[in-house]
């Protein structure tokens, strides 16, 4: 899922004209169209990622009500704390997401600052 903003600099590269082909290329409409691409992946990925985390954070509250009303489950136990392993990678994996996106923001802007202008919602 992360594959344009790995790619992001090959994009812009091969997409973005050089002084010397600046009249070949549109490229206000090439920036407006990934500015649109990578705006609809992030906002894809923090949704993804936000919604297991919330059924993640479901079932370790389930498990934790279970565990309550029997303390000496092992199997139970072992359910629950795998469950909250889950929910901490998949919250660090928001924070992974924020570095990413921020990396491809700073790509973005410093070869398409020029030839386009997003929104402020950025």
């Amino acid at each position: 899922m992360r594959t344009i903003d790995d790619r992001i600099v090959h994009e812009l590269n091969t997409t973005i004209p050089t002084a010397s082909f600046v009249g070949k290329i549109d490229a206000s409409q090439t920036c407006k169209e990934l500015y649109q691409s990578l705006m609809d992946a992030h906002t894809s990925r923090e949704r993804i990622i936000k919604n297991c985390i919330a059924q993640t954070s479901s079932v370790v509250k389930t498990l934790r009500e279970e565990r309550e009303k029997a303390q000496d489950d092992i199997a139970l136990l072992k359910q629950l704390r795998k469950e909250q392993t889950k929910l901490k990678l998949m919250q660090s994996e928001l924070n992974v997401e924020e570095v990413v996106n921020d990396r491809s923001w700073k790509v973005f802007n410093e070869r398409c600052r020029i030839h386009y202008k997003p929104p402020k919602s950025q």
